[in-house]
């Protein structure tokens, strides 16, 4: 079996951050510090992929699909609304991941089955699954990390992200809709309806999500109802599919980048190798020194990637006006380069699968100009 480069380089990234944590290099205190903090939020992207690709093996998003276009009726840009809010709720909900990997090849399809370009459908998906991750702490990774800080329960977090995140979907779709008007705006053939091959398993795990969606934006502790929700797809698929259980439900190599990334940050950290960022700190009252934040957490996303743009410049952030600033650069921003985001890694792999060429070039331009009014934009309405 070929192993990829990226699976090269996250095991080199594991082996020196375990030297990090048996040399020293990172003390035992701050490590076992590290530990209690990520814990949660590892725990949480664990059950929340299990709990979305099992869904998608239940037929719940091809199902959702297919009534997306039933809906539609025939016009292209009411399909193109509907998909746009899909889009958001998965992102917002299950996370930027499950819209990345589990909704584009979804809506891809559907697309395609319709003779319509798939384009600026694929491209819907992975710009929303970066700017409408700013809407809770369970959509992205980085806002699990920031919630804490933020103040008491998901409200503290929604009173900061709300405005912004409003901007973080109007404007990418606004550019997407003028870019794409001649696809947007035709029409297409309603396909024929198909049912679930399981339609026990189908209904039983759409209850499952439809209780643990709310939940996720009410529950300040959102590992335990992820977790739950994974226990009871995982039984229901023991006892009606069995088959569909498999270790590679897990990410294994998602959670070994991530866990790498924060065991060595904070090593640098400890070790005062960032310590300059700290000159950087905003206050929260200058909208200057938001701009300043906000511009360098998308710059930064972009050339090393969000996850570990966030870690290192989050000291940079004094407060939570601030780090929500920060989060509107990592999480908005990240449109530009193939690795700004994981998210948009995987959603390319998706997408080439299908036949859909992308064009990095391109990707990267048009990236550019969604970017920077949507970045600029939700950090003056924050």
């Amino acid at each position: 079996m070929r192993i990829g480069t990226g699976t090269w380089i996250v095991a080199g990234l594991v082996v020196v951050a375990l030297g990090c944590v048996l040399t020293g290099f990172l003390p035992r205190t701050a490590a076992g510090a590290l530990g209690e903090r990520i814990a949660p939020v590892l725990g949480f992207v664990v059950a929340i992929t299990i709990v979305a690709e099992l869904a998608r093996d239940a037929a719940v998003f091809d199902v959702v699909s297919q009534r997306l276009a039933r809906w539609g009726r025939g016009r292209v840009v009411v399909l193109w609304a509907l998909v746009v809010v899909l889009a958001v709720v998965s992102t917002v909900f299950l996370s930027l991941d499950t819209t990345a990997v589990i909704v584009t090849p979804v809506v891809v399809v559907l697309a395609q089955s319709i003779g319509v370009s798939p384009l600026p459908f694929a491209l819907a998906t992975v710009w929303l699954a970066n700017t409408a991750s700013l809407a809770l702490p369970v959509s992205n990774l980085t806002n699990l990390l920031a919630a804490p800080a933020m103040g008491e329960g998901p409200g503290a977090f929604i009173a900061l992200s709300w405005a912004p995140t409003l901007v973080g979907i109007l404007v990418p779709v606004a550019i997407l809709t003028v870019l794409h008007r001649r696809t947007v705006f035709g029409t297409y053939e309603t396909p024929v309806p198909r049912r679930p091959a399981d339609p026990t398993l189908f209904w039983s795990a759409t209850g499952i999500l439809v209780v643990l969606m709310p939940l996720l934006a009410l529950t300040p502790v959102v590992w335990i109802p992820a977790a739950v929700a994974a226990l009871a797809l995982i039984l229901l698929f023991a006892v009606r599919r069995r088959r569909a259980l498999r270790l590679s439900l897990v990410p294994w190599q998602a959670l070994a980048l991530a866990a790498s990334l924060f065991v060595l940050v904070e090593t640098a950290h400890v070790q005062g190798l960032l310590d300059f960022l700290t000159s950087a700190t905003a206050d929260g009252d200058s909208l200057g020194d938001l701009f300043r934040l906000a511009a360098l957490g998308a710059v930064s996303a972009n050339a090393i990637n969000n996850l570990p743009a966030y870690l290192v410049l989050e000291p940079a952030a004094g407060d939570p006006v601030a780090l929500m600033a920060l989060l509107i650069g990592v999480n908005l921003g990240p449109l530009v380069t193939p690795w700004a985001s994981l998210a948009t890694l995987l959603w390319h792999h998706r997408v080439t699968a299908l036949g859909v060429e992308i064009r990095w070039g391109r990707f990267a331009l048009w990236g550019a100009v969604a970017a920077v009014p949507t970045v600029v934009l939700a950090t003056l309405v924050l």
